[in-house]
């Protein structure tokens, strides 16, 4: 954890992704979407409680977890979520499947490379 800050890579955070809905009535919509990015393999968690949206977003930062994905009016009549960073960068507006190969295709980045590198200094 010294190395990384607790800010561990996609591929070893216990939480890769935490699902954030605007207002109650996106609850339903993030309980599916949850259940399909765990079906693809991501450990996925949804915030369903009644705070702010700025608050469970800075929550989802201060814990580090690499992908937010705010679901709102827009999101549930598109089927997709709004995805951000941890660092705040924000990607947009995107399907859940386009969601679930970003976030595998990060976990998969250190192994295509030819595994992990250590150094012992």
């Amino acid at each position: 954890t010294e190395h990384c800050a607790g800010a561990f890579p996609t591929w070893l955070a216990p939480v890769q992704a935490r699902i954030v809905t605007v207002t109650d009535a996106h609850d339903e919509f993030a309980k599916i979407a949850q259940a399909r990015l765990l079906e693809a393999g991501i450990r996925v968690e949804t915030d369903l409680r009644n705070e702010k949206l700025g608050y469970k977003v800075r929550s989802a930062q201060v814990e580090k977890i690499p992908y937010i994905l705010v679901v709102g009016d827009k999101e549930v009549e598109d089927g997709g979520v709004n995805v951000r960073l941890r660092s705040g960068d924000s990607l947009g507006l995107m399907s859940l499947e386009e969601t679930a190969k970003l976030i595998l295709d990060d976990s998969d980045q250190p192994f295509k490379q030819g595994g992990m590198r250590y150094r012992f200094t």
